[in-house]
């Protein structure tokens, strides 16, 4: 199997995962998105711990990618509370669907920070996205536009770490750079949710258990993805996340996106769409 398809791959599995992630912690109810958080990325911890343990690695890196493991992990931190915050406002397709822009800004940012040159139907693709966010978002001076910004601004955050995932390419084990950011993150957020705790049931303990599984799914599979192959080539296999949102949407929740939403959704699938067959177009490997 090509390197290519390996990523393709490995993000269809992460997509899923993200997805069921979502799911449980939409499902676990009122709590404290710090809280939720913290849950989520202290299970993946726990069992990227037993991955670099399993291989006999080291556990932070070496001293000279400190610089980009930490930076990777403090904007994965803020990117996704940020997407939590979205989650619990939004119908989950939306929220699913606004973080899905990072793929498009991973292109500009590539393109600024890593010198990887951002072909003209590149630009015009992410243009296109941007505009389809906007009729998700639906732009008005309300206090209701705000956890739709918030979405958007996970996505910004997480662009960025998947940016800084492209620069340490093959220099750190997966696992290791999964532990580094999962670590960092819980014990980042441990202070805030002790201060904000909130008393939890047993079943949402066993949501939000789930949900950090899944989620360490979905972090391993996309962290091996972009060192298979650049995101230009293979992040448009991603949305699958949004298909599975919208089916656990509906069966879980009864929610449905509106018809606003679903334009934007065929107008960024557009956008994705355009860009991969020019990409082929251009040669491509498959």
């Amino acid at each position: 199997m090509s390197n290519r398809n390996k990523g393709i791959l490995l993000l269809i599995l992460s997509a899923f995962g993200f997805a069921v992630m979502s799911a449980f912690v939409k499902l676990s109810g009122d709590l404290p998105t710090i809280q939720k958080t913290l849950f989520r990325n202290a299970v993946t911890a726990v069992i990227a711990f037993g991955f670099v343990l399993y291989h006999k690695d080291r556990l932070f890196g070496k001293r000279e990618n400190q610089k980009f493991l930490l930076l990777r992990s403090l904007l994965g931190t803020i990117g996704i509370v940020l997407f939590f915050y979205s989650i619990d406002h939004l119908v989950l397709s939306d929220a699913e669907m606004l973080n899905k822009m990072s793929p498009f800004l991973l292109i500009l940012f590539s393109s600024v920070f890593l010198k990887e040159k951002a072909q003209r139907f590149q630009v015009i693709a992410v243009l296109i996205a941007f505009f389809g966010s906007l009729l998700i978002i639906k732009p008005q001076f309300s206090i209701e536009t705000v956890p739709y910004l918030v979405g958007l601004l996970g996505a910004v955050f997480a662009a960025g770490a998947y940016t800084v995932l492209r620069v340490l390419g093959n220099k750190e084990a997966y696992y290791t750079v999964v532990f580094y950011f999962s670590f960092f993150s819980t014990v980042v957020l441990f202070p805030f949710a002790i201060i904000f705790y909130e008393p939890m049931t047993l079943t949402q303990w066993v949501y939000l258990l789930l949900a950090g599984t899944f989620a360490t799914l979905g972090q391993f599979g996309i962290t091996m993805a972009y060192k298979y192959a650049p995101a230009n080539e293979i992040s448009i296999f991603f949305y699958s996340n949004i298909l599975f949102a919208t089916v656990l949407s509906a069966v879980l929740f009864e929610q449905l996106p509106d018809v606003w939403s679903l334009f934007g959704y065929l107008v960024i699938f557009a956008a994705l769409l355009y860009m991969f067959v020019k990409n082929n177009t251009n040669g491509s490997s498959v």
